[in-house]
């Protein structure tokens, strides 16, 4: 029988991508997705023709992690052999505005789920996605799984709860269950609010005639950039290791705002600095100067490394941004005017 994954998350960025990987090898995926009065499923459509069709290896189950008992439901129906915990409140910014719901998600939701496999009864490989959020303003570069966290917004304060009570579960009761500290990994799948991908779009969209302005915060803030599909592969290779155990996932570089925007922009032989400017708007309340990660543990004990390098992932985002800029284009261009009658 097919292995059975259970992805929370799965419409997401890296949902779509592990969702992809998963299913490459064979597994039956099933994805827990919160109802909604419209489909969010974009990243994932092209995974299958007929998600209701007897026999596929892709099915959407409803759940919530707010909602224990969706939870326990959803176990006992899948019974998986691994489960990946996703899903989040992830946008950084956004949770200074939305504190408790942040921490309701993305902290407390994955206490319910350890507790669902609890209390269903089961011992399934659990994965943790954890962020290099949790390293904020970090006492020491670059940041390795023995780095002090010191979260510097709602978001990693709820990402450090669920990092330790992962830990607890597997030190308390035997689970199976790891955390992959992940630092920013990109792609043309990116939500549009992310700084990333929200430079490829403007920057495509300027380059098209389409967009004059691109507003942004702190350009200084520098990241370890790496790409989605890279970085999904390390989230499989820990479920499948002998031991479970912490990793860090990262490139070992680090990159400004300021570099990515030369890097997109100058690939569309554009000057940013005529186009972009500083909006206080999205400066956050405490911001994280400098993240760079030392993957030496992953590469040592999973033989884990990124294909992709910095400029690859720019030009990968901007070459499908430019496909999307040039269909804006071209029915911009063949919109009629509206006739009202006298």
């Amino acid at each position: 029988m097919p292995k059975r994954a259970m992805i929370t998350g799965i419409t997401g960025q890296d949902g779509s991508f592990l969702a992809e990987l998963l299913l490459q090898k064979g597994y039956e995926v099933f994805g827990v997705i919160r109802r909604s009065s419209s489909f969010n499923t974009g990243r994932i459509d092209h995974l299958y023709q007929d998600r209701h069709e007897p026999g596929t290896r892709l099915r959407m189950l409803y759940g919530d992690l707010n909602d224990s008992s969706s939870l326990n439901k959803i176990l006992r129906q899948v019974e998986p052999d691994e489960i990946y915990n996703l899903g989040a409140q992830s946008h950084v910014r956004v949770s200074f505005d939305i504190p408790e719901y942040t921490a309701e998600v993305t902290g407390l939701g994955t206490v319910r789920l350890l507790e669902a496999i609890r209390d269903v009864g089961i011992r399934p490989r659990f994965y943790q996605a954890s962020s290099s959020e949790l390293y904020g303003k970090a006492v020491q570069t670059p940041q390795t799984e023995k780095t002090p966290f010191n979260p510097r917004s709602p978001y990693a304060c709820a990402k450090a709860y669920a990092y330790y009570i992962t830990v607890n579960y597997r030190e308390s009761y035997g689970l199976f269950a790891c955390n992959g500290i992940l630092f920013n990994h990109e792609s043309e799948r990116r939500g549009e609010t992310f700084v990333t991908r929200k430079i490829t779009r403007a920057a495509t969209r300027i380059k098209c005639g389409l967009l004059k302005k691109l507003y942004l915060g702190n350009l200084d803030a520098r990241r370890d950039w790496g790409h989605a599909a890279d970085y999904v592969e390390a989230m499989w290779l820990m479920m499948q290791a002998e031991i479970p155990d912490d990793y860090v996932i990262a490139t070992g570089e680090s990159h400004s705002v300021r570099e990515f925007l030369d890097a997109a922009f100058g690939y569309l032989k554009l000057d940013w600095r005529e186009h972009v400017e500083i909006d206080p708007h999205y400066f956050r309340p405490a911001e994280v100067d400098l993240l760079r990660g030392d993957a030496d543990k992953a590469r040592r004990v999973l033989r884990w490394k990124p294909k992709v390098d910095f400029e690859g992932l720019v030009r990968r985002m901007v070459d499908h941004d430019i496909k999307l800029a040039e269909q804006e284009r071209a029915v911009a261009q063949h919109r009629k005017p509206i006739e009202i009658a006298a």
